[in-house]
């Protein structure tokens, strides 16, 4: 079969197949009178043998050792061509991220793209400092990707970077939430507590609070916290009070308890939850595990409470059997407001 034909049906061009005879992939093993390249059935099943290889992303001096080399097994090659694609897939999705936050941003022109451009580089950039100032020096007038700065909080060690970038993101709008609600699922502990550090930042974007509040089930301790504070500020009538165990675990941890007592109390607006927040202070207050300095934390917090049934408990700590929760007990209820409705005229 001549080289038209063989290029014909192997779908392989007539150059590409002399670009295999040359380095001798696929030599024909005939040739005509006339001198031109005659393949025969195994020259052809050869072709094809070179051509599988090729999908698989080995290169011709590859396919040449493999096709030479009797005793050449393919497990190791095929392990690095694996790495390979998996590096492939990476710059390509890093590509089409850039893609779509160039797109997200509407650019009028071609300034507007390069502008984006040169935001992703230097977020990109090994030093802190620069990173920094990359975002900081953004005009306050021209918008920039909450896509870009979202994935950028999530992927920033430096706390400080971290913290222009969050304070980038919350004056970009409320776009970026989907990122960091990807984030918010991430395997990685640490792009979930960026995730919940950047949704504090933007209380009133829509769908932050359902992120903050499938985040109080989280495995890591420190995610559920900041959740809890975040949609405890934040939240609404309806999802505030799902915090109120974790901000109650954290006065009994000591683990940002003065934070979590105030949110508590910031709850504590509303009746029904206040009475569900000093219940819980004060089932803790009885546990047995519970130490001086648990119990103290416990007592302070019941100040942020207020209300009858918080100062209820406050005076019945006063005769508490640990003399510092009596005393701190004693003192506390001296100073918190008495807002029982005054008593009418008798008789």
């Amino acid at each position: 079969m001549l080289i038209g034909e063989v290029a014909r049906r192997s779908r392989v061009s007539a150059r590409m197949l002399r670009h295999y005879d040359a380095l001798g992939l696929v030599r024909p093993t005939g040739r005509t009178v006339g001198g031109y390249r005659e393949y025969s059935a195994a020259d052809i099943r050869r072709i094809f043998h070179v051509e599988s290889l090729r999908s698989l992303g080995l290169s011709l001096k590859q396919i040449g050792r493999a096709l030479k080399d009797p005793d050449f097994t393919p497990s190791a090659l095929v392990g690095d061509l694996i790495e390979w694609a998996e590096d492939r897939l990476a710059r390509e999705r890093e590509l089409l991220a850039r893609l779509r936050a160039i797109d997200a941003s509407a650019p009028a022109g071609w300034q507007d793209v390069l502008r984006v451009v040169e935001l992703m580089r230097e977020l990109d950039s090994g030093g802190a400092a620069r990173r920094q100032q990359a975002v900081l020096a953004q005009p306050a007038d021209v918008p920039v990707p909450a896509e870009v700065l979202a994935g950028a909080v999530l992927a920033e060690a430096d706390p400080y970077v971290a913290g222009a970038l969050r304070w980038a993101l919350a004056r970009a709008g409320d776009d970026g939430v989907a990122a960091l609600a990807a984030g918010a699922h991430d395997p990685d502990v640490d792009v979930r507590r960026r995730a919940m550090l950047a949704l504090a930042g933007m209380p009133g974007a829509p769908g932050a609070t359902a992120v903050l509040a499938a985040a109080l089930g989280d495995a890591d301790t420190t995610v559920r916290r900041q959740a809890a504070l975040a949609l405890g500020r934040h939240g609404t009538a309806a999802t505030a009070p799902a915090a109120v165990p974790v901000l109650v675990d954290m006065v009994v941890e000591g683990a940002n308890d003065v934070d979590a007592a105030e949110v508590l109390g910031a709850l504590s607006g509303d009746p029904e939850c206040a009475h569900r927040i000093t219940t819980a202070l004060a089932e803790e207050l009885a546990a047995p595990a519970a130490d001086s300095a648990t119990r103290i934390r416990l007592t302070q917090a019941l100040v942020e409470i207020g209300g009858a049934a918080a100062r209820e408990t406050l005076r019945g700590l006063t005769g508490d059997p640990d003399p510092a929760v009596a005393l701190v007990a004693t003192a506390l209820l001296g100073v918190l407001p008495d807002d029982t409705p005054p008593q009418g005229p008798r008789g």
